[in-house]
């Protein structure tokens, strides 16, 4: 690869890392050829790109890069594949459902939302995140609910009023 090509590369990952919120670093070393494939399958289902890059180049570009990847650039030892998503959790539901029959791939680190996570025991808690849009439904839960409990509440309560005032009325006669 010459250096105009590697500069190249570069320039495409910073802008790449520059346009993503949520990237995740992986290691799928030693998967075969239908593996790989199926795990590729699965991310596009998932809408996520995945792209195995070589580990100096991704390091020059988180440098140049104006986010702060902290711990992530000391991760960059052996095969890397890095997967972009607009959804927080989507790699890891990915990875996490893929490992069920198979033991790669392995999770190096996580940049999501400016929040870093280095380890593949950070699996769990990030299969764990709500995405933007669950967030929101659960927001949106949150505020209908007191409104529904108010209004059942007077229906309720009418039917309630209402049977008292009949009854009461039925008494003085």
């Amino acid at each position: 690869m010459t250096r105009e090509e590697k500069s190249k590369v570069i320039e495409d990952l910073t802008a790449q890392l520059a346009d993503s919120t949520n990237i995740y670093l992986a290691d799928i070393a030693g998967l075969d050829a239908g593996t790989t494939t199926r795990l590729r399958r699965a991310c596009f289902k998932a809408g996520i790109r995945l792209a195995v890059v070589k580990n100096t180049l991704l390091a020059k570009a988180m440098e140049a890069s104006e986010k702060d990847f902290g711990e992530l650039p000391s991760v960059l030892k052996g095969n890397t594949s890095i997967m972009f998503s607009e959804t927080g959790n989507a790699p890891a539901k990915v990875i996490k459902e893929f490992r069920k029959k198979s033991e790669k791939p392995l999770l190096k680190g996580a940049f999501i939302e400016e929040a870093i996570y280095v380890g593949d025991n950070q699996l769990d808690a990030l299969v764990d995140i709500k995405s933007r849009e669950e967030l929101i439904g659960d927001i949106v839960g949150l505020l209908q609910s007191p409104a529904k409990n108010v209004i059942s509440a007077l229906k309720s309560g009418g039917s309630t009023i209402a049977g008292l005032v009949k009854t009461l009325s039925e008494r003085e006669e």
